[in-house]
C-alpha cells in the first residue's frame, strides 16, 4: 500500500511540475544553406556577402534560424547540397537550372565588359572590332579554355590569340580569387575583362582608380548564346512548399533586395 501511495505521488509530482513549466517548446525552425565560404560578393565564411545578406532577410520572414554548410562551388556542390540533403536551399541559381526546383528570379544580371574609364573604350559587343587586337581577359572554370559564355563568343569570332584566361577558382587559398580578372583591367595587364556582373560591379568599385562596367549586347545571339541571366533560389525538385515560401518572401522583400544589390554594386538588366 505504501509503496503504492508513493508511486502514486511520484506520478503526481511530474504532472504538477510539467504543468509548472508549461507545455514543451516548440522547436525553432532551421533553415539550411549550401554556400561557398569564399566567394565574395556573393557569400563567405563571415557571411559578408549580398547572398548571405538575401538569406538573412529571407529566414527572418520565414521565423527560421540561418544554418549554413560551407563547401566550394565546384563539380559535385549541387548533388552534395540537395539531391543528397546537406541543405534544404543554395541561392544564386539559374531559374529553370535542371538540378533544383527553382523560385521566380529576385535579380537579372549579365555579362559585361570591364575596362578603365580614362581610355574611354566603350565596348559594348563582341562585334567591335577592336576587340581583335586588344588584350582581352575572361575567366575559365576548367581546362579547355572555353567554358564560358564570353569565351564561346569570343572563339566564334575567331578571337583567340590575344585572350587571357584567369582561373575563376584560382587559390583557394587567396582571398577572393575571381578578383584578380578585374584587378588586371586596373593594373593595365590586360585592356578589357569580360566577367559575370555581380562580381564585376562589385571589384571594380573596389579598384584604386575607375573602371566602367557596360553589360554585354546583345543578351542573346542569334545562335542561342545567352549573356543575361536571371537569377533565383534552388531547393530540392520536390520541395514545392519551400518553393512557394520563398517565391513569397522574394516578393514580399523585392524592394529590401534591390537595396543590396546595389549596395554591392550589381548590375541589373531589363527582362530579355
Amino acid at each position: 500500500m505504501m509503496r503504492r501511495t508513493l508511486t502514486t505521488a511520484a506520478a503526481l509530482f511530474a504532472v504538477c511540475a510539467a504543468v509548472a513549466d508549461g507545455p514543451p517548446a516548440k522547436a525553432k525552425r532551421v533553415l539550411r544553406v549550401s554556400a561557398d565560404p569564399n566567394n565574395m560578393p556573393f557569400t563567405n565564411e563571415k557571411r559578408e556577402g549580398f547572398e548571405n545578406k538575401i538569406a538573412e532577410l529571407i529566414a527572418k520572414d520565414l521565423g527560421a534560424e540561418l544554418e549554413y554548410t560551407w563547401r566550394a562551388q565546384r563539380r559535385g556542390f549541387f548533388r552534395h547540397a540537395l539531391k543528397e540533403g546537406e541543405a534544404d536551399v543554395v541561392l544564386g541559381v539559374p531559374v529553370g537550372f535542371d538540378m533544383a526546383l527553382t523560385t521566380g528570379p529576385y535579380y537579372r544580371s549579365s555579362y559585361v565588359f570591364v575596362t578603365r574609364k580614362d581610355r574611354r573604350l566603350d565596348i559594348r559587343s563582341f562585334d567591335d572590332p577592336r576587340l581583335k587586337t586588344l588584350k582581352v581577359g575572361v575567366h575559365l572554370v576548367g581546362n579547355d579554355g572555353v567554358n564560358t559564355p564570353p569565351a564561346h563568343g569570343l572563339a566564334e569570332r575567331g578571337i583567340v590569340d590575344n585572350v587571357v584566361g584567369f582561373m575563376i577558382y584560382g587559390d583557394y587559398r587567396d582571398k577572393d580569387p575571381p578578383s584578380r580578372l578585374i584587378e588586371a583591367v586596373a593594373s593595365g595587364e590586360i585592356d578589357v575583362a569580360v566577367a559575370w556582373g555581380p562580381m564585376a560591379g562589385y571589384f571594380a568599385k573596389r579598384q584604386k582608380v575607375e573602371l566602367e562596367v557596360v553589360p554585354v549586347q546583345p543578351a542573346v545571339e542569334t545562335n542561342g548564346l545567352r549573356y543575361t541571366f536571371a537569377i533565383s533560389m534552388g531547393v530540392r525538385r520536390g520541395d514545392k512548399e519551400l518553393r512557394d515560401e520563398l517565391d513569397a518572401v522574394l516578393k514580399k522583400r523585392q524592394a529590401d533586395i534591390e537595396r543590396i544589390l546595389d549596395e554591392y554594386g550589381v548590375p541589373r538588366v531589363p527582362k530579355p
